[in-house]
């Protein structure tokens, strides 16, 4: 049974930084891509951070340059360094297999106060 675990996050001033972690059970995760995504209330939600099972990255404009995606393998691992957060970055913020169609885990919730 596929799996994911996510915890890091909390309440957080405006310019802090946060480190998110997610540990992935139930699949070859060395061979996985694997992705952050967030969902505020009301909103869709949104893809942040992509890793491939060799460690190459990608992240939409929106997050460039302020959250890092990174992999242990073998601690079944990813994680998440989120830096000069802002209040509009609060939202329930999940790992998941890029382009799998499994449960999503319970998130971790990030709350950014201005």
């Amino acid at each position: 049974q596929v799996q994911f675990a996510e915890s890091g996050g909390g309440l957080v001033q405006s310019g802090g930084s946060l480190r998110l972690s997610c540990v992935a059970s139930g699949f070859v995760f060395d061979m996985t891509a694997m992705g952050w995504y967030r969902q505020a209330p009301g909103k869709q939600r949104e893809f942040l951070a992509g890793i491939t099972g060799g460690g190459i990255t990608n992240y939409p404009d929106s997050v460039k340059g302020r959250f890092t995606i990174s992999r242990d393998n073998a601690k079944n691992t990813v994680y998440l360094q989120m830096k000069s957060l802002k209040p509009e970055d609060t939202a329930v913020y999940y790992c998941h297999r890029v382009g799998a169609y499994d449960s999503w885990g319970q998130g971790t919730q990030v709350t950014v106060s201005s």
